[in-house]
């Protein structure tokens, strides 16, 4: 079978490229770099099987090509982090919205199975907890600029099930909670990895807010396990699935867990929403997900544990420079 991911330079991407390699796969990628890195697939290009462009999935002529050349796409290219999506809300809703919406008709041309990634945000402030996938989606004020994301992507989310339901595209979508995981970076505003580097550091660890918020972290290698299971099940087609733990926890408590696994002095310091992105920013006291429906498709269930999970995103930092 052959592969096209995009953003297969980001942190999901990478991790899908090589578990999908490792199985005997043939894995094409294309990522600009915008917020991927080319050190995440350094190590695969060795590989005789993968193949890597760096260019925008922008660039329709090429992006039509690699499709043309594959058997599935898992389309992950996109605008992420909240610090980046509150920073340039115009380039989070173009790209999230005009980039799925090419890769949804040049795979219709063909037939290719499409894989679209989704998010938990776009629960958006729904309280019906834990999150189903046929629950409301409640989203705030169009003023503020944290909500552009969750839009965008339940956008994506409408586009490809038309596709299936309209042009008989066979699509999936998969809302991703927290993924965690070597190769991930703090660069906008991840908030484990951050932890990690702080505390690896000495550096005080920031919690923005209260600290009482809650989160279900996954790890990635549980996560990519999930979105090659979906692809590989017809039955999934047209369909949304959770994928997460649900195991929750607090961000002062995973503040504190971090510090404790990297062995580190740092102390915990409380940064004001206002002041780590905007003034009136809105945020979510919990997110948990329901997981039920894509277990019962296909037995999947996350089998990493968050203290492992964290084991291994601070190893990776202390590993690398």
């Amino acid at each position: 079978m052959r592969y096209l991911i995009t953003g297969g330079a980001g942190f999901v991407g990478s991790h899908l490229a090589e578990e999908l390699l490792r199985r005997g796969g043939e894995v094409y990628v294309i990522d600009d770099l915008s917020t991927g890195s080319i050190n995440n697939i350094r190590h695969l290009k060795t590989h005789d099987k993968f193949h890597y462009v760096i260019d925008t999935v922008m660039n329709r002529p090429l992006t039509a090509e690699l499709v043309d050349a594959v058997d599935v796409v898992y389309h992950l290219a996109a605008a992420v982090g909240v610090k980046l999506i509150v920073e340039s809300p115009v380039r989070t809703i173009e790209t999230n919205i005009q980039a799925t919406e090419m890769v949804l008709a040049l795979a219709n041309k063909k037939k290719r199975p499409t894989f679209v990634a989704s998010t938990s945000e776009v629960y958006g402030k729904s309280e019906q907890l834990p999150f189903r996938e046929d629950g409301e989606l409640v989203m705030g004020a169009t003023t503020k600029g944290r909500w552009s994301y969750a839009c965008s992507k339940a956008i994506d989310e409408f586009l490809a099930i038309a596709y299936w339901k309209e042009k008989k595209l066979p699509t999936v979508v998969a809302r991703l909670f927290n993924t965690v995981g070597p190769r991930q970076t703090g660069q906008y505003g991840m908030v484990v990895p951050n932890f990690a580097r702080q505390a690896l550091a000495g550096q005080p660890l920031t919690v923005f807010g209260d600290g009482k918020q809650s989160r279900c972290f996954s790890h990635v290698g549980d996560v990519v396990r999930a979105l090659i299971g979906l692809m590989e099940q017809p039955a999934a087609y047209g369909n949304v699935y959770n994928v997460g733990n649900h195991q929750e926890i607090t961000i002062f408590d995973l503040a504190k867990q971090v510090r404790e696994v990297a062995q580190s002095k740092s102390e915990i310091v409380f940064i004001p929403y206002e002041k780590a992105y905007e003034q009136g920013f809105e945020d979510m006291p919990r997110r948990v997900p329901d997981i039920s429906k894509i277990k019962t498709l296909i037995g999947w269930q996350p089998t990493i544990a968050l203290p492992q999970i964290l084991a291994d995103v601070v190893g990776y930092y202390r590993s690398t420079p």
